[in-house]
């Protein structure tokens, strides 16, 4: 890329493709960096993100969600290449070159190399699991992994320093490479570190919300035109805060909806339980170190499982065949926290405590022969922080605005200039309870309930305690029962004191019922550091290593919900196990309370007719 007469040749390779959300692109940097024979072999490490789902196992729920991470990486490259000639045309004083906007492009396009099978799945969950060592690693780490192989394996047509240069603008790190002390605009296109706010995010959000057939109003076109360099950064017109705004929105409601659905969420952990299962044997978490077998890992690992015939990989194949069969992992019961509380639930609400505590014996209308059956293996615990994109902050702080008037100023927008109905949290915590086996269903639930009402604090009644009366308490030595995880000390853990309570009407099972029998309120407790030591015997409190309580009295986050509420004893029934007659229907469906269904009273009839 430096020869000039190889530059235009290479500005003369262009290509067309017909996207479904960009309508024709036109590219350069796909083909013209890879030279003569090696071109299309040299694609392979890109050519394999057409078999990887963008998102993920949201497909077995969203048939339309069925688009591909290549898709995904033509339209980053494709707006990458849009936003980088429109920030030129708006300014020719920012010096960008042919070379640069080619480094762009190129760094949109293979961003997501190194995505593992179903996306986020394989960087999110199962290598986190499978290699405890490598919590922090990410995709984006094997992005530059494949991109260096993919330079050194074809001797491609790129200096050293350009592959820096694009590896920097991969990961948004500005000071990775000097070009980012004179142009950290163009570090902020392909992965915006100071907003969120670029091409990836542009592209992945139009293009899912086609994909599950959301009709959305926003226009990343009048975005990306409404872009500009001032003072270093890419700002935006203020009189489009409400679009940018928009789409900061529509990313959560994209979590909250789709990414976070609760049936994608049970079978990637049956996803996760079968990798988990079959990693002793094929050793596939060790692939993320080595370039020319991980080029090779796609979605189609479950049927290389799923078809294979070692007797070690049995165990994963039955999973896998639950999945076929939708006989899945069940939702037991399900809450929104504030964000503040997020790191308190996930040290209490743990696999571990609801065992501890469903064998504790404070449970009532329980069947024991389950109690004892049950373990930490049948239940699965997930806790996700949904958010604008800059966790709990206002993303929209972080962007600068111009005006028509002041186009070489930007500054940051107050509440007043864009909207005075934005809400008052940009993050929540949502906790899932999943069992593994519907007979446990009812029981998990109790057992995860009496924790939960040990986290709230509370006055008579499930009343606000005051401030006063909690100093008060404190100082004469309260000091609730607390119970801590099976075995082991758990840390304190996060939470704010300062949130706003709001008295509220504790929901039971059903009016009468016997089977929940604790009372509507809880003893209070007060802000204060508890030590979290083993405790052989349950107390009423019966909470699973409780961090830091709240002043605040109970709010609506620690509340029942009553839209899952079932008895202790229910068990539910799997597709697997449903008696069923000859003609497919459930046998306890066949007549209706007090009368005979329509087919049953015509066999009547035509039995008395013979």
């Amino acid at each position: 890329m430096t020869d000039p007469e190889s530059t235009r040749s290479r500005l003369l390779q262009t290509r067309q493709f017909k996207d479904s959300v960009h309508d024709y692109g036109k590219y350069k940097a796909l083909f013209s960096c890879v030279p003569g024979p090696h071109q299309n072999e040299s694609r392979k490490h890109f050519q394999r993100l057409r078999s990887i789902k963008q998102l993920g196992l949201s497909y077995y729920v969203f048939p339309g969600a069925s688009h591909n991470r290549f898709e995904h990486c033509l339209g980053v490259g494709y707006l990458a290449r849009l936003m980088a000639t429109h920030l030129r045309d708006m300014d020719d004083s920012l010096g960008i070159t042919d070379q640069h906007i080619e480094c762009v492009e190129l760094a949109g396009l293979c961003h997501d190399l190194g995505h593992g099978p179903w996306s986020h799945v394989w960087d999110g969950i199962f290598i986190p699991t499978a290699l405890p060592g490598k919590k922090k690693w990410k995709h984006e780490h094997a992005s530059e992994m494949m991109f260096d192989d993919m330079v050194q394996t074809y001797q491609l047509d790129i200096t050293p320093e350009e592959v820096i240069i694009v590896k920097a603008l991969i990961a948004g790190k500005a000071s990775r490479c000097p070009l980012g002390e004179t142009m950290p605009f163009l570090f902020e296109i392909v992965a915006n570190e100071r907003n969120g706010l670029d091409v990836d995010k542009f592209d992945y959000i139009l293009r899912d919300c086609h994909a599950v057939g959301d009709k959305g109003n926003i226009s990343i076109s009048r975005i990306i035109h409404s872009a500009r360099v001032v003072e270093g950064k890419i700002c935006y017109d203020i009189k489009d805060a409400n679009q940018i705004y928009e789409l900061f929105y529509t990313r959560f409601s994209l979590h909250k909806r789709i990414y976070n659905h609760k049936t994608t969420k049970a079978i990637e952990y049956m996803v996760i339980d079968a990798l988990l299962a079959a990693e002793p044997f094929l050793k596939i978490a060790d692939l993320v170190e080595n370039p020319k077998r991980y080029v090779f890992l796609t979605d189609n690992l479950l049927n290389r499982i799923e078809e294979s015939t070692e007797e070690e990989l049995e165990p994963a194949r039955a999973i896998i065949e639950r999945i076929r069969t939708r006989d899945l992992y069940k939702v037991v019961d399900f809450k929104v926290f504030s964000h503040e509380d997020k790191t308190m639930v996930e040290d209490n609400v743990t696999p571990d405590a609801i065992v501890k505590v469903a064998q504790s014996g404070v449970l009532t209308g329980v069947d024991e022969e389950l109690v004892a059956q049950l373990t930490p293996s049948h239940v699965v615990v997930t806790c996700s922080l949904l958010h604008y994109g800059k966790g709990k902050d206002n993303p929209l702080n972080q962007v600068t605005f111009y005006s028509k008037k002041k186009p070489k100023e930007c500054a940051k927008a107050d509440y007043s200039d864009i909207s005075l109905l934005m809400p008052s949290s940009f993050a929540e915590a949502w906790l899932r309870v999943y069992t593994k086996d519907e007979a446990f269903h009812g029981l998990i639930q109790a057992a995860y309930r009496h924790i939960l009402k040990s986290l709230a604090p509370s006055g008579p009644h499930g009343l606000p305690a005051s401030t006063e009366e909690a100093q008060e308490e404190e100082e004469e030595g309260f000091d609730p029962g607390v119970l801590s995880g099976p075995g082991s000390t758990v840390a304190a853990g996060g939470g704010d004191s300062d949130v706003d309570v709001h008295p509220i009407t504790l929901k039971v099972w059903h009016p009468g019922s016997p089977t929940l029998g604790d009372s509507p309120s809880t003893p209070r407790m007060f802000a204060r550091n508890v030590s979290t030591g083993s405790i052989g015997s349950v107390s009423g409190l019966g909470a699973a290593g409780v961090g830091r309580s709240r002043t605040t009295g109970r709010t609506p986050s620690f509340s029942e919900n009553q839209f899952t509420a079932v008895p202790p004893n229910f068990r539910g029934e799997s597709p697997s196990r449903k008696p069923r007659s000859k003609r497919g229907r459930n046998v306890s469906d066949t007549f209706e309370s007090g009368r005979p269904r329509k087919s049953a009273r015509l066999s009547e009839k035509d039995a008395d007719a013979s």
